[in-house]
């Protein structure tokens, strides 16, 4: 392999490894086939500005699921999510949610997907992502490691992610605050037809089932189930996307628990806009 073309894979898997910790929190539109390495990871489709405030008995009710899950402060996240030709891939662990961002350490597996094949090239299946409320950090296989001098983990920093692409990555950071579940009921907040689906058991748990449509262009429907402790059990994002479909199933439990994530060591970490700067030359 040439040195350009050894760049090049590098600054790809580095993509690649982004696209995957901001899928594995949150569903969204991700790039489209074969992303640029200047592209970022999906966004959420944001609230949108068009459909009145949601008002009545729903908005009361799915206000106080907004606050109890919120305060909460943390959960057990297993997740589920397929972005149509581009990745697929499975997460769990614990994430927590406070005034200065979001922490917690999730596993990500790769199950199918344009991206997972890229990344199986180098010898990764499986990644251990780490979110702390300024960056992420990512834990590649030892073959990539071996590119960037040994080091096993890629750093993301939100701010620098803001600055890529000609603001292609503007609102990135916003992105990664809205991964929690309290959000996501603030997200069903703006759906203009919001309704309470009906009583179900989920895992073993009695909740209701709340379902609504969000977004203009590129609407998507947003699911949730909620126990008796106005807390989230179960959300399920669906819309579509430039590769093809677009769903993510998450279930949360354990909300209390105990969150941390510990910045990995300097000299086992590679910054993501480095990366791209020695694929650049």
């Amino acid at each position: 392999m040439t040195d350009t073309r050894a760049r090049r894979t590098v600054a790809s898997i580095a993509v690649s490894a982004a696209l995957a910790c901001a899928g594995a929190c949150t569903a969204g539109e991700p790039p489209a086939d074969a992303p640029p390495v200047t592209s970022t990871p999906p966004r959420p489709t944001a609230p949108s500005s068009g459909p009145p405030a949601l008002t009545g008995p729903s908005a009361d009710a799915l206000r106080a699921v907004e606050r109890a899950t919120g305060r909460a402060g943390s959960a057990r996240v297993e997740s589920t999510t397929v972005m149509g030709r581009e990745l697929s891939l499975e997460a769990e662990g614990a994430l927590g949610w406070r005034d200065d961002g979001l922490t917690g350490t999730l596993t990500i597996t790769y199950t199918g997907g344009t991206t997972a094949e890229t990344m199986r090239r180098l010898g990764t299946t499986a990644m251990e992502a780490r979110y702390l409320p300024d960056a992420y950090y990512a834990r590649v296989g030892d073959e990539f490691a071996e590119r960037v001098g040994g080091r096993h983990w890629i750093k993301y920093v939100y701010e620098d992610l803001e600055d890529l692409g000609g603001g292609a990555g503007a609102g990135f950071a916003d992105q990664m605050r809205n991964t929690t579940p309290n959000q996501a009921v603030k997200l069903l907040l703006t759906a203009g037809d919001v309704r309470r689906v009906g009583e179900e058991t989920t895992r073993g748990r009695r909740t209701t089932h709340w379902s609504g449509t969000v977004g203009t262009e590129t609407a998507q429907t947003v699911d949730i189930w909620v126990d008796d402790r106005d807390l989230l059990v179960k959300k399920v994002e669906r819309g579509r996307t430039k590769t093809g479909e677009l769903t993510q199933t998450a279930y949360y439990s354990d909300y209390g628990v105990t969150v941390s994530a510990q910045r990995p060591p300097a000299g086992d970490t590679t910054d993501f806009k480095e990366l791209l700067r020695s694929q650049a030359g």
